[in-house]
Parts: C-alpha cells; sequence; structure tokens
C-alpha cells in the first residue's frame, strides 16, 4: 500500500491566513513541494516497518545497504529499484567512522563527506531523488535557510545538477569563518544571501516565500529539514549504527545535539520502525525551548535565538518540533503557536531533553581529550555532554551512540584554543581557501527578499 503524506497543519480551524490542507500527496509530490499549502510539514500516513532480523543482517555489510533498505521501505510503490540503487550507491562513497569513547559508549562521526557535516547523509540522497522527479523543461529554485552547514551541503550536493537552482540564506554574523568561505563560494548554480538577522529570520523569510502566490511561477521547493525529503536519509544512519555495534538485539541510546530537530526525528522515525531504541537524548545549547517544555510541558519559543559556540544550532523555534508534537498528537505551527499539547508523558518516556551551555560544551571538548585522546567539536560536544547528563540520572549501562555532525577542522580557532591543537583539513576542504565568489547581502525584510527573488530566478531550464 502506498505512502501518503499529510500535513501537520490538517487539524487547524480558524486560524487568520491559514486554510488546513486535509488532503495527502506522493512522496514525489512532498519532495517538489517542500511544505505544504497551509505552512503545515508533510508527513507519511504509515510507517514502514524493519524486523530485528532485517537490521541484525546488516552488520558488516556497507552503508549503502542499510540506505537501499530504509529507501526501498519508504519509496518502493514511487521509484523502480534500479533508480534507488543508483542514488544510494551515488550518495554513500565515504566512511561512516564509529569510533568507541569508552566501553559501550560511541561517538558515530558523520564528518566524512564532501562538506565534512552531517548534513551531506541528507542533501546528497535528496538532490538524487529530486532530479529523477523533475519535469523535463522545467526549473525548480531550491530555497535554504542555514545556521551553518545544511546550506554547504545542499549547495555543494545540487551544484552542477541540471535545471535545479540553489539559493541559500544565512544570518551574517552567525557562521564561522569556514562556513561562510564554503558558502560563499559554491558558485555555478548556487548562491549565497547573507542576512541581516538571526537563522530564525532566515528560515521565516524562506517559509513566507514558499507560502506567497506570487512566486508560485519560480517552482519553489525547500532542502532544509522542513522537506520529507531531507528527514527520510537521517533514519538511516541510526539503523546502520545499530546494526553494526549492537549485540543480541540489546536497546539502545542515541544522543543526538539538535537544532532544528530533523536529525533527531530521523531516530523518532528509526525506533518507530522498529529499532529497539530505549532513549532519545535531544541536548541543545542555551536555545533551551525544548528542554523547558520537556521539564514543564509548557512551551515558549526563544526569540530572538541565543548566538552559541554550537552556531548550527542557534534555533529558537524548530521547525521540526510541529512533526514531534503531530507524532505525538499535538500540533504548533511555524511561528510557535500551540494549538493541541501532545502527549507530554508518553513523549518524556521516549525522550531526554537538557540545555548545554557554551562554558559546559568548552569544558566537554576540553575533558573528552584529556580522558579519551577523542577531539570533538562543538556541537558533537553538545550530544556528548547531553549523554554524561542522561548517565547521571538514569544509571543506565546500555549501548550509548552519540552523534559528532561536523568535522573538528571547520573550528580550527576554537579547537586550538581549547586544546593547543591544529587539527588536520578533511580531503574535502583543501581547496577552500582557493576558492572564489562572496555573497548577496540583503536586510531581513520579507519584501526585499521577494524582489531580489522576482529579480533573479529563472523560471524555464
Amino acid at each position: 500500500m502506498s505512502i501518503g503524506y499529510y500535513s501537520t497543519n490538517r487539524n487547524l480551524k480558524n486560524v487568520a491566513g491559514i486554510i488546513p490542507f486535509t488532503g495527502k500527496v506522493s512522496f514525489k509530490e512532498a519532495l517538489l513541494k517542500g511544505q505544504a499549502s497551509d505552512e503545515g510539514l508533510f508527513m507519511p500516513d504509515m510507517i514502514p516497518q524493519l524486523s530485528l532480523k532485517d537490521i541484525q543482517n546488516l552488520k558488516g555489510k556497507p552503508y549503502r545497504d542499510t540506505a537501499l533498505l530504509v529507501a526501498q521501505a519508504f519509496l518502493v510503490d514511487e521509484f523502480p529499484l534500479e533508480v534507488l540503487k543508483n542514488v544510494v550507491k551515488d550518495s554513500y562513497n565515504y566512511p561512516v567512522p564509529l569510533e568507541e569513547v569508552k566501553p559501550k559508549a560511541y561517538v558515530m562521526r558523520l564528518d566524512q563527506g564532501p562538506t565534512a557535516s552531517f548534513k551531506d547523509f541528507a542533501a546528497r540522497m535528496m538532490a538524487r531523488l529530486m532530479s529523477n522527479c523533475r519535469s523535463r523543461g522545467e526549473r525548480l529554485n531550491i530555497l535554504v535557510a542555514t545556521s551553518g552547514d545544511t546550506g554547504s551541503a545542499v549547495g555543494e550536493a545540487f551544484k552542477g545538477v541540471a535545471g535545479i537552482d540553489v539559493t541559500i540564506l544565512y544570518p551574517e554574523t552567525e557562521v564561522s569563518n569556514m562556513q561562510k568561505k564554503q558558502l560563499d563560494t559554491i558558485g555555478g548554480n548556487v548562491q549565497a544571501l547573507s542576512v541581516d538577522g538571526k537563522f530564525d529570520d532566515c528560515q521565516n523569510l524562506v517559509k513566507q516565500a514558499f507560502s506567497d502566490p506570487d512566486l508560485i511561477k519560480f517552482n519553489l521547493t525547500s532542502a532544509n529539514s522542513i522537506n520529507f525529503g531531507r528527514i527520510l536519509p537521517q533514519i538511516i544512519y541510526y539503523i546502520y549504527a545499530y546494526a553494526q555495534l549492537a549485540e543480541n538485539g540489546e536497546q539502545v541510546i542515541f544522543s543526538v545535539p539538535s537544532g532544528n530537530f530533523g536529525d533527531a526525528l530521523g531516530c523518532e522515525y528509526a525506533r518507530r520502525m522498529g529499532l529497539p531504541v530505549a532513549k532519545l537524548i535531544m541536548p541543545t545549547n542555551e536555545n533551551d525551548e525544548f528542554p523547558i517544555f520537556m521539564a514543564t510541558g509548557k512551551y515558549n519559543k526563544v526569540s530572538p535565538s541565543r548566538a552559541c559556540i554550537s552556531n548550527a544550532m542557534n534555533v529558537g523555534h524548530p521547525s521540526n518540533l510541529a512533526r514531534f508534537f503531530d507524532l505525538y498528537g499535538g500540533t504548533v505551527d511555524r511561528v510557535g503557536q500551540v494549538h493541541r499539547y501532545p502527549d507530554w508523558e508518553e513523549m518524556k518516556r521516549h525522550i531526554f531533553s537538557i540545555s548545554i551551555t557554551d562554558e559546559q560544551t568548552r569544558e566537554i571538548i576540553k575533558s573528552v581529550y584529556k580522558s579519551y585522546h577523542v577531539v570533538l567539536e562543538q556541537h558533537g560536544a553538545v550530544g556528548w555532554a547531553g549523554l554524561e547528563e542522561y548517565f547521571k540520572i538514569s544509571q543506565d549501562n546500555k549501548l550509548a551512540i552519540s552523534l559528532e555532525t561536523a568535522h573538528p577542522a571547520k573550528f580550527p580557532e576554537e579547537i586550538q584554543k581549547l586544546l593547543g591543537l591544529n587539527i588536520p583539513v578533511p580531503e574535502s576542504m583543501k581547496n577552500i581557501d582557493q576558492r572564489e565568489g562572496s555573497a548577496v547581502a540583503i536586510t531581513n525584510n520579507y519584501e526585499d527578499f521577494k524582489n531580489y527573488l522576482q529579480k533573479n530566478l529563472k523560471i524555464k531550464e
């Protein structure tokens, strides 16, 4: 039976400016639309199941085998098997190290792809799926808001893809020098916009553009994690890591440094597909709206978002909170208004969240290196700190896997200052200094952004 995709806002009534989308679309439509017409996010109406035996059979096999299993489970009715095989083969040609830090506690390094970020996993698969969906002669225009790594991963994944242009928005003062250089110099069919504002401003500009009838002719779509095409590939590495490390069907704890919540959502879906996840830990930085909700049952976004050294997580209202709420029976809209609260007690059974300060982040980077000679950058350090905080209250001895989401070489100043190390730059980043290009500076005013799009976007191939 084919999976249909519905909107998280389908149940909204009498909300100014929103006409609930109550229908369903195919995965291909959800991929190309990005978000629903009512500003909601698309969700699968059923979650395919994997048996423990299916998962255990992946032990010792290459990453692309896990990717194909998950892709088939969701997409078997929409793409030929040969297409899916080619997509995963082309997307995943780099290693996924699982580094033991101490007994039964690992770091999964998702920093070995073309832009040394976990965003490569989703962006590469998404680009290849999209290129198989586009109508001939039509041009797709992808809008991406980024707090650091998403933009460069998406830009590199789509660079040179026929018939698709990418516009990336990033907050002018909240990306690292290395990230800015990556974003500004991708070139070709990819243009970066430097926004005078916060990541949340970038995200809101993109969301407004998607719901603007004046821009429909430009075939706008998203490669942010508001697009389910970004979530699907992020299910894969949880299943891969478990298959490689777990013994005898044991349960596992995952700690996922959390900003816009797409990465953690991949783990939530993996659990619902049958992965034996005992606890999903979702540590945030000082943008603590979700930890406070998990502690109190009341949600208030952080606005404006707080600037922290784990800059890719500087999000005051995570887009994918709408999907988490929906999975647990609630509804929250893009501006952070809760229309119906989810089953809070049920969420607490499965999820633990805590806010990690910049000071704690720096201390974890130092202590993990001192104790284990393992180098974490600040996002991975938030993940490991969340794991340690959970161990303090739970005394749990289960297999634990924390995600390292970016290569430490992307943050050379911080690592040098804290550890006195010069981290060798990975192959994928060695030519960055030689690249040329610049961003277009814009305000955070929507009319300015709209004018830019109308002047610069192309409609036909």
